[in-house]
């Protein structure tokens, strides 16, 4: 046997026990898994967005409490003492001021409100938090939608790792079968040379398989707000397509039905304003201006305070008006948006029908070609085999299951997509 030839076992050796010992690692350190759960989880943790949200919500409920506590009696003390003297006849007017005065008082407030008045107020916070409450759910299903499209692609590239390592394995036992039938002089060191290629084209695969899933990865914990570069196996994502009776009911037709209530409540609060109001006043305490008896001027007050618009340019008429048409301008968005929800369902649905199509076609292909691949191993081990077209064949099997691994994932994250229109989750 040629020196050269030696060498070029002994490198190839050499190479295979490192390539056994980087996949024995690989296998130890995708050891730990973690399911599409915990990165939703994390995510919806580590979300700034949310916690705003969150936050919003309880603001407004304090909100609400403030508008009640107006319509409390409204309580409050003011002491004042003023003195004006009057020198050499020079001073304010005694009988505006009286020279001097003291007060101490109590005083207070209280408006007497319709009850229409004050459910139209509390009507226009429950809406508020209605429409807090729905933008948060948006924006969970945005950030959900986000962090499963990652993982189905992150999971596509551990799929392809794990296929494209059986390959070396078969490769493997190949060109040592080659490697035997060579020496044996059956085939030429050539052929041995062009396998050999193949298995070294088939192992830069897996380890640029490798990277690029510990970059999907590290994007996944990116997105979840998680510092984490580790490798870990990644279960099989549950994602079935779900279905829905009536599209109106969906999250995203939701948002128009608030806007509508909140223009309709804006009508009542507008209504409001040209209502009557009336408030209870009252105080109690000390008040003097000690000309008279100033130890017996304690005393009392009572009162009422009516406000009644009368008229104010018109307004009220052209506020209603503004209404109306941020009413039609409100369907008019929701009948645009309707349409192009249908389209956007019928394209998804029809992309989902040809990714299913064409899977069908993939694995017709590579039941031809899993029978070829056969065929030419048993001719391998008579002499028969033609290397350079059972490397072709070889190449065409990894190409045409990575196909199928990325038909799959495309057909998860079109599911994902439509669930995402369809679904309120």
């Amino acid at each position: 046997m040629p020196n050269s030839f030696k060498k070029i076992m002994q490198t190839y050796s050499m190479k295979l026990m490192i390539c056994l010992i980087f996949v024995l690692l690989s296998i130890r350190s995708f050891s730990q898994e973690k399911d599409l759960r915990y990165f939703i989880e994390k995510a919806q943790t580590n979300s700034p967005l949310i916690s705003d949200f969150n936050n919003q919500i309880s603001s407004a409920a304090i909100d609400s409490l403030l508008s009640r506590s107006n319509y409390k009696p409204q309580i409050s003390a003011n002491l004042n003492a003023n003195y004006a003297p009057v020198i050499n006849g020079y001073g304010y007017d005694t009988a505006i001021t009286n020279g001097q005065s003291v007060s101490g008082l109590v005083g207070i407030n209280q408006k007497i409100i319709g009850k229409n008045i004050a459910n139209s107020q509390a009507e226009s916070f429950k809406i508020l938090k209605e429409s807090l409450i729905l933008n948060k759910r948006i924006a969970l299903k945005d950030l959900n939608k986000v962090i499963i499209d990652q993982y189905i692609t992150a999971y596509g590239s551990a799929e392809q790792i794990v296929y494209n390592q059986k390959m070396i394995t078969l490769l493997n036992n190949g060109a040592n079968t080659l490697k035997k039938l060579t020496q044996n002089s059956i085939y030429k060191q050539t052929d041995y040379l062009i396998f050999l290629s193949t298995v070294k084209q088939q192992e830069l695969q897996v380890l640029q398989l490798k990277q690029q899933y510990q970059n999907d990865l590290g994007i996944l914990n990116y997105l979840s707000g998680e510092t984490d570069t580790t490798f870990v196996n990644l279960t099989k994502p549950d994602i079935n397509l779900k279905t829905i009776s009536n599209p109106e009911r969906t999250i995203f037709f939701k948002q128009f039905e608030v806007d509508s209530l909140k223009i309709v409540n804006q009508s009542k609060l507008i209504d409001n304003v040209y209502r009557p109001t009336l408030a209870l006043l009252g105080d109690a305490g000390y008040l003097s201006s000690f000309e008279y008896q100033p130890y017996k001027n304690f005393g009392f007050s009572v009162g009422l305070s009516l406000s009644i618009p009368i008229y104010d340019g018109n307004q009220r008429s052209l506020q209603h008006q503004k209404n109306e048409q941020a009413i039609a301008t409100n369907l008019a968005y929701k009948s645009h948006f309707n349409k192009q929800y249908q389209q956007q369902l019928l394209m998804l649905n029809q992309k989902l029908k040809q990714t299913v199509d064409t899977g069908n076609q993939l694995q017709s292909q590579l039941q031809i070609t899993d029978a070829l691949i056969e065929a030419d191993k048993k001719l391998l081990l008579s002499g028969d085999a033609q290397i350079t077209d059972f490397v072709i064949a070889i190449g065409n099997v990894i190409t045409l299951n990575n196909l199928v691994s990325q038909n799959r994932i495309n057909k998860l994250l079109l599911i994902n997509e439509i669930n995402y229109w369809i679904s309120n989750d």
